[in-house]
């Protein structure tokens, strides 16, 4: 077994008899929040932040609980000086070797040393709460850690109570029972020694995977999420939710055309989206339900550029499984602005009925869009339309942190990897620490995050991207996301309405129209750099409600009007 130098010695893993998960925590329980708004992450901005990232208020190097805290009034202070975001989703801060950097967990009940303990997220909920802010955390339930009592207890032997707790199988000819491979690399199956079996892992060997047939699995995993929901979290971002059931006979997936990558040289026809998983997503539905006005949103993994079919499926053929399922297109999606379209429509027909959309350019495993886009001096204009559409598509649009300042991927030298499976697969896996680099607070040095050597190297245009250069520049990409951001917040048609895709608009024109209560407005998107001709269904008197180019205004729309290169307006009628 490979050891990460950047994943904490097992030695050092305090190992407690776990608590029935399904019983309350003794003490002072958190009364069940009253149904207020049910429906506010359809309305709402949500802000993803990695915390190892985002801010080190201790001085080790690592982004931290109280890190966020200070920089809460900097995400919504209630002003328009702020960035205005309405939810915080945290990437997992549960106590972790950190074989996977948190999305390998030892206990489900608490949090990591490294990002603080439950005190101090028990004050992050209460100050994000005190700026209407909800906090969502991520779910990470398919697997767990193999350090975690769980799993320490179910390979102990073949007669130990928790032994089908996790997936276990005899060997088949003297090798794995079948022919799935880890997501990561390699067979999907690690051997025991010990009582001669082996164990799935859909990721790495140290993350095996839970066995959500056995229903004492289930009545545990949502005992866990009740104990957060009863703290007064928001909500919940399932990890990897169409792989938690798996085939009852363990059919091995139909080989497909020859491909570099092992992983998809299969069609994964057993090994994931199993039918099993749609009633276990209507009782966890319930479950949200009893409690007034949480949500759910879940990672459906497929191979790209994927479908918009797979992801609707999870919400469930009433509305009643998933609040959401991201919808990864985008990230696939090449600078057109007729392809751009084609995801959108494909998208709003699967949900017709069904569910409401969500759209995201970035996140924590992908490299993020201003790098994806980045096209020398136009990066900057190509950036302000991809906020515009991402903030005025009709859905709930999900924010990666650092993207509002225009940050972008920088390869981390190989000696300065810390990604666990960016180092095991050097250089066959790309590692995931190029779209993980310390937000930039200041021109100061390691760019305001903190007083130590951060973890990772910092940002190399940190001196000029970064929060405090780009407040003060009425014109940056920061201040242009916090004017849309608010734009949203106060505007129905945008969060609310209706979209209508316009077929006609000239070649690199993004145009759709969103309709509320009779009122409407238009969206225009210049994905060129060259200017356009805007065909108007008639002369109309509209406002400017933001623009890439033009002041907020009274406009009259003639039959035909000229838009400049890269310029994208939201115009009011």
């Amino acid at each position: 077994m490979v050891r990460m130098d950047s994943a904490r010695s097992s030695s050092t893993i305090s190992i407690r008899k776990m608590e029935n998960p399904s019983t309350p925590k003794k003490g002072k329980k958190t009364p069940r929040a009253k149904k207020t708004d049910p429906d506010w992450w359809k309305n709402a901005v949500i802000y993803q932040i990695y915390p190892r990232s985002f801010r080190d208020a201790n001085g080790d190097g690592v982004g931290d609980l109280e890190g966020i805290i200070q920089k809460l009034d900097y995400l919504n202070d209630g002003t328009p000086n702020s960035l205005g975001i309405d939810a915080i989703w945290l990437s997992p801060i549960y106590p972790s070797p950190m074989y996977d950097f948190g999305y390998d967990i030892s206990d489900y009940d608490n949090i990591d040393p490294i990002f603080g303990d439950l005190e101090t997220f028990k004050r992050l909920l209460k100050e994000a709460h005190k700026r209407k802010i909800r906090i969502i955390m991520d779910l990470v339930a398919n697997h767990t850690s193999h350090l975690h009592p769980w799993f320490i207890e179910s390979r102990s032997s073949k007669n130990n109570p928790k032994r089908d707790w996790y997936i276990w199988k005899d060997p088949v000819k003297g090798g794995p029972p079948n022919n799935w491979m880890g997501t990561f690399g390699g067979k999907a199956w690690a051997f025991d020694p010990e009582t001669g079996q082996y164990y799935y892992h859909s990721f790495l060997t140290e993350q095996p995977d839970l066995n959500w047939r056995n229903p004492e699995v289930k009545k545990a995993i949502f005992g866990m999420v009740k104990n957060w929901l009863d703290l007064g979290v928001d909500g919940f971002r399932l990890d990897v939710v169409n792989l938690f059931v798996k085939d009852s006979e363990f059919r091995s997936n139909p080989r497909k055309r020859w491909i570099a990558r092992p992983f998809d040289q299969q069609d994964h026809l057993y090994d994931r989206d199993r039918p099993e998983m749609h009633g276990i997503l209507k009782d966890l539905r319930k479950l949200l339900n009893s409690y007034g006005d949480r949500m759910s949103v879940g990672e459906v993994m497929m191979e790209p550029p994927g479908t918009s079919v797979l992801p609707a499926s999870y919400y469930g053929d009433k509305g009643d499984e998933l609040h959401m399922a991201f919808n990864f297109a985008f990230f696939h999606t090449p600078w057109k602005a007729e392809r751009f379209r084609d995801v959108i429509k494909e998208w709003e027909k699967c949900l017709r009925d069904r569910g409401w959309p969500n759209y995201t350019l970035s996140n924590h495993d992908f490299r993020r869009h201003i790098t994806r886009y980045s096209k020398g001096s136009e990066t900057i204009f190509r950036a302000k339309i991809a906020a515009l559409m991402l903030l005025t598509l009709r859905g709930t649009p999900f924010l990666y942190y650092g993207e509002e300042l225009g940050m972008k991927d920088e390869r981390v030298p190989k000696d300065r990897i810390q990604d666990p499976v960016g180092k095991r697969y050097w250089p066959f896996y790309p590692s995931r620490d190029n779209c993980r680099l310390p937000m930039c607070w200041s021109s100061d040095k390691n760019a305001g995050f903190g007083i130590a050597d951060p973890w990772l190297p910092v940002f190399s245009q940190y001196e000029t991207i970064n929060v405090e250069t780009q407040s003060r520049n009425i014109e940056s990409l920061l201040n242009f996301y916090r004017k849309l951001i608010w734009l949203r917040k106060g505007n129905e048609v945008l969060r609310k309405g209706s979209l209508s895709l316009d077929y006609d608009s000239p070649p690199g024109v993004l145009q759709y129209t969103r309709e509320y209560e009779k009122k409407k407005c238009l969206v225009i998107l210049n994905f060129e750099n060259e200017p356009k001709k805007i065909v108007a269904n008639a002369n109309r008197t509209a406002h400017v409600l933001i623009s890439t180019h033009r002041k907020p205004e009274k406009m009259e729309i003639p039959v035909v009007f000229a838009i400049a290169p890269y310029e994208g307006l939201v115009l009011e009628y």
